[in-house]
């Protein structure tokens, strides 16, 4: 709710320069290697258009998702970065990418999507743990970059682990 009554001070102010950072230069180079098997030229405009605005999205994005670490219940968070950040982000993008003519432009945005449906849930599953934000808590680039092989790591055992959890309750109960 704090969200929807002050949307500048918690999106604009709060800009995530480290999400604008890092989602530039993986959707940029997404948008490039597809758009490479049409012509280099066509790899060029797409890259360009990345460059041009998707740190002010993936920023805003960023800052959104960081608004969010602390929500309560934590699966409602998850659900809405899962839910709402690619809807948003998606629908720009296509809209942008279509507007300056990207050459393989349904590919591209599948592979943005893709890549977006592991991204929005790592990053407030790292930003949880206090890496990759840029309000309070912070730490600097070169921490974050250094914890992010263990956040990966927690990440990709979180499910299983999970499951598990669920499983043997289940067993037990019964």
């Amino acid at each position: 709710m704090h969200l929807v009554r002050h949307p500048y001070r918690l999106l604009l102010r709060r800009w995530n320069w480290k999400s604008a950072l890092f989602s530039t230069i993986m959707r940029g180079s997404i948008f490039f290697s597809v758009n490479l098997f049409g012509s280099l030229e066509a790899a060029l405009s797409a890259l360009t258009t990345e460059l041009i605005f998707r740190p002010l999205m993936s920023g805003l994005c960023g800052a959104f998702i960081e608004s969010l670490r602390s929500a309560t219940p934590r699966w409602a968070g998850s659900l809405l970065v899962a839910v709402a950040v690619p809807l948003v982000n998606h629908t720009v993008e296509l809209s942008i990418h279509w507007a300056r003519g990207t050459q393989k432009l349904g590919a591209s945005v599948s592979a943005s999507v893709l890549f977006s449906a592991l991204s929005g849930v790592f990053n407030i599953f790292a930003m949880r743990r206090g890496v990759l934000i840029v309000g309070e808590g912070r730490g600097r680039i070169l921490d974050d970059l250094r914890r992010i092989p263990g956040v990966v790591a927690a990440f990709v055992i979180a499910a299983p682990v999970a499951a598990w959890r669920l499983i043997s309750q289940i067993s037990l109960s019964k």
